[in-house]
């Protein structure tokens, strides 16, 4: 059975925790403006600011962030503060007992992916794909700021529009498709084969990037999930922002030729030009969820994450 955590109400406590890498100080000091702005209290939790080479402290320290928020029946929603590298380290030591018995949403993508794969695997925990507590205001903006408070404090459903102007837009096709929506970030949903991830049967894919070593990188990480068998019984895929990819070209191919020769295989509905991941503006979207992609009418329409 799907956990719905219940939505945010002013006064609830909030905690901002760092299961990844170490967050700006300043930045995160505008995320708490932003929250405190909506009602909330924020707390930090113990190691948020902690340094270990490319990691936010320890793996122990990390998850005791993570599990201590969990745990206490006083705060009602977890952000973390920035992506980066390591939740993958420890989302085998979350307190799934722990987040059965009081559902809240964890809220970040990126990194972060690598938990909320973790949290739908173990508990079926809905998750929160939307922006980190590093808030940048030039590139978050209040439309995203709005986007995300709706996501938590109100039960409405949520429904974003293709940007005709994103580079994955080019690959829609197909008839409309309804599953639940899972995924996030490419490369971390492809480090969870074998561990974290489960089948994605009746389900739509969701998926953005943000560019590392390449075209072949994102070949590899769509040939190992279509290889792990998990794909099987995909209903359609959600394409969001591929950030840094604009000007690559190996031998006459793009990202989107790339993309396009894996995903066609699948033999699904896409839907690209999504504003969700890396870029600017992103949208805030709930992970375990129905919802319906409309490759016609450029829409991805998601039903509530909190109750």
């Amino acid at each position: 059975m799907t956990l719905l955590p219940p939505r945010l109400n002013p006064g609830d406590r909030v905690r901002f925790v760092s299961p990844s890498s170490t967050p700006d100080r300043e930045l995160v000091a505008k995320g708490v403006e932003l929250v405190t702005s909506w009602g909330l209290q924020v707390e930090l939790g113990k190691h948020a600011f902690d340094s270990a080479g490319y990691l936010a402290g320890a793996d122990e320290d990390r998850l005791a962030d993570l599990n201590d928020a969990f745990r206490d029946p006083g705060v009602r929603a977890i952000f973390a503060t920035r992506g980066g590298k390591g939740a993958y380290r420890i989302a085998d030591g979350l307190d799934f007992d722990a987040v059965r018995r009081d559902p809240k949403p964890l809220i970040g993508f990126s990194d972060i992916t690598a938990l909320h794969l973790a949290l739908w695997k173990q508990v079926a925990l809905v998750g929160i794909h939307g922006p980190t507590m590093s808030w940048y205001e030039p590139s978050r903006g209040p439309e995203c700021a709005e986007a995300l408070r709706r996501a938590l404090m109100t039960t409405d459903e949520i429904v974003v529009r293709q940007d005709p102007k994103e580079l994955s837009a080019a690959l829609t096709e197909g008839e409309a498709a309804t599953g639940f929506l899972m995924g996030g970030n490419l490369d971390a949903v492809r480090c969870a084969v074998g561990g974290d991830l489960c089948s994605f049967d009746g389900g739509i894919l969701l998926i953005e990037e943000n560019h590392g070593t390449g075209l072949g990188m994102v070949d590899r990480q769509l040939t190992q999930l279509m290889r792990s068998g998990l794909l099987d019984g995909l209903c359609g895929v959600a394409v969001g922002q591929l950030t840094g990819f604009e000007d690559d070209l190996v031998n006459g191919w793009t990202v989107l030729d790339v993309l396009r020769d894996r995903l066609t295989k699948l033999g699904v509905p896409i839907l690209g030009g999504l504003p969700i991941g890396h870029g600017l503006r992103p949208a805030t979207v709930p992970l375990g969820t129905v919802a319906t992609i409309d490759p016609a009418a450029g829409t991805l329409t998601v039903a509530p994450g909190v109750s």
